[in-house]
């Protein structure tokens, strides 16, 4: 979701796995695949540890997204041990083991990671002994160069290598099997790769949603298209059975969510499960055994039919490495395939700390405590992403005020408005990363809040314009997926998703005056949106665009410092039937 960048950004069952209760909590989300049953007992054995949607979260995630059934769960140097306490596990069941990811890894990070442009992850992923992941969508955020740059290393062409030391890069293959360059229609990175599990070669195959474009800003992907995830997967399955490779796992940065039972790791399965996911798997060859999915930031272990109606494994660890999915497979050496597979998702409780991980991260630490630790401005009370009926959070609505504020005499701003997708995190009163007091913001808060850096960009809109974009909305009650904007003070309107596509919003007001067609507006957006991102092409038809100085962190960080700021009062957009 970014376009420009500063110094900043620049700058088991339980049973079988009590061994390695010191490493992490196992909890008994468990779903077995019978496969090719091989009677011959030449069997390979193996475990998959794999999680997703990482974003860089390095220290232990804060707040609600910290927990995991109320256990506090995350940080590399605890996901490091929960990785190493299940590889011995593993080691000592004569099960070979291999570490993969769904994507996400880099990119929307807290600004340990970021400051440094993510090298920081890669260089903690490689020493988590990551062996192969997709890309997602946010890996894509700084534009394709910079995914090659983090794949292959060097220094970053702007900043140099700011922590004083070579980067060398990934040690683990991206793959992107649906990004291909528009001139060559050749792939930007491996579409697949193999490893050799107990003489039994398994081949992955990774991808990113074919809706990325929509997802991150259009300027750093100008040279490249994003193909249909089963088109293409089945493409590549074919290769590689055509090579004699018939074990077959998909990498997918693509997922869904269960909706019954209300807890998410509930061994009771996946009643109910939705998203884009299932429609993805029901067209896999049937050569696919395992779908190893994200995207969606919901654990789950399902069973999902494939295109033959075969019920296929397929699973999701959440996000920021709070917890790893322990997959367990067998293999027959005389069929080259699997034969059964089952899956655990296991917490990852903060017991233990890697040193060796401690250590990479602390070098960062220093490096980024003073800007991290920085004081920008004070809150009242927690202000959260908690949606109301009509999907207006308080943290919303500060932050469209925080826009509007900072561009309200420079560029004539009337009317702010942000996308609920580029607000990562909660601002938490009683949080206190670097001994602040309780209510302080530091920079370092406020940039997990926003982590993209994106411009804040003023246009001209009419009325009409206005409710055009409001329009392209994804309403709750009409879309599986709603988006709803968050908006300024002053600016109200009325939506009912039970109306006609196109005649859903009404009573527009601005301080209390309707809002007229053909009237004129300046209206504030970060650069993501004015670009048309989200799915929302009505901002690119603005006019007189005028960027602000710095990025929406800085307009945050300026409006908290007129602080303590309350939470917003999330009475501004109104649902009706």
């Amino acid at each position: 979701m970014t376009q420009a960048r500063g110094a900043l950004r620049r700058a088991t069952l339980l049973v079988a796995v009590a061994a390695l209760i010191s490493a992490g909590i196992a909890t008994s989300t468990t779903s077995s695949q019978a496969a090719k049953p091989d009677n011959t007992g030449n069997i390979a054995k193996a475990r998959f540890f794999s999680f997703n949607d990482f974003h860089g979260a390095l220290d232990p995630p804060t707040g609600s997204g910290g927990l995991v059934n109320g256990v506090p769960a995350g940080g590399a140097e605890y996901l490091a041990t929960t990785l190493k306490g299940l590889r011995a596990d593993a080691e000592a069941n004569d099960q070979k083991t291999l570490t993969v990811g769904a994507g996400d890894m880099v990119g929307a990070t807290p600004l340990l990671s970021a400051a440094f442009h993510d090298e920081p992850t890669i260089e903690t992923l490689n020493l988590l002994q990551m062996d192969v992941t997709s890309v997602g969508n946010h890996e894509f955020d700084e534009g394709v160069a910079e995914l090659l740059r983090l794949q292959n290393g060097g220094c970053h062409p702007t900043d140099g290598c700011q922590d004083g030391d070579p980067f060398d890069g990934a040690d683990f293959p991206y793959l992107a099997a649906n990004t291909v360059y528009k001139d060559s229609g050749k792939t930007i990175l491996p579409a697949w790769t193999t490893r050799v599990v107990q003489g039994v070669r398994v081949g992955f195959i990774g991808m990113t949603l074919e809706g990325t474009p929509s997802i991150v800003n259009p300027a750093g992907i100008t040279s490249v298209n994003f193909l249909d995830e089963v088109e293409t997967a089945n493409k590549y399955a074919a290769v590689l059975e055509d090579k004699g490779v018939e074990a077959l796992v998909l990498l997918i940065h693509e997922g869904g969510q269960q909706n019954s039972p209300p807890n998410p790791l509930d061994p009771s399965g996946c009643a109910n499960f939705t998203g884009a996911l299932p429609p993805i798997v029901a067209g896999l060859d049937p050569e696919f055994d395992l779908v190893v999915s994200g995207h969606t930031h919901r654990p789950y272990v399902c069973k999902l039919p494939n295109s033959a109606g075969t019920p296929i494994l397929a699973t999701s660890a959440g996000t920021a490495g709070v917890i790893v999915t322990d997959i367990t497979a067998t293999l027959s050496k005389s069929q080259d395939d699997f034969t059964s597979l089952s899956a655990t998702n296991v917490v990852v409780v903060r017991n233990v700390v890697d040193q060796e991980t401690k250590t990479l991260l602390d070098k960062y630490r220093v490096a980024v405590a003073p800007i991290a630790n920085r004081i920008v401005g004070s809150i009242s009370a927690d202000i959260t992403r908690t949606t109301n009926a009509a999907q207006e959070t308080a943290l919303g609505d500060v932050i469209a005020d925080a826009q509007l504020a900072y561009t309200k005499a420079s560029a004539g701003a009337q009317i702010a408005f942000m996308n609920p997708g580029g607000i990562r995190a909660d601002l938490i009163y009683g949080n206190s990363a670097g001994g602040e007091a309780p209510g302080q913001v530091t920079y370092g808060e406020a940039f997990t809040v926003q982590p993209f850096n994106n411009l804040v960009t003023t246009q001209t809109f009419t009325g009409a314009q206005i409710k055009t974009v409001l329009e392209q909305q994804r309403f709750p009650g009409a879309s599986a997926t709603p988006l709803v904007l968050q908006v300024s003070e002053g600016f109200t309107y009325t939506y009912s998703p039970s109306a006609a596509a196109g005649s859903r919003v009404s009573n527009m007001a601005l301080n209390g005056t309707p809002i007229d067609d053909a009237t004129t507006y300046r209206v504030t957006t970060n650069d993501f949106l004015a670009n048309g991102g989200d799915s929302f092409p009505g901002f690119t038809v603005g006019t007189n665009r005028v960027y602000a100085p710095g990025f929406d962190v800085d307009a945050l960080a300026a409006y908290l410092a007129a602080g303590p700021i309350a939470p917003g009062p999330q009475n501004r957009i109104t649902r009706v039937p």
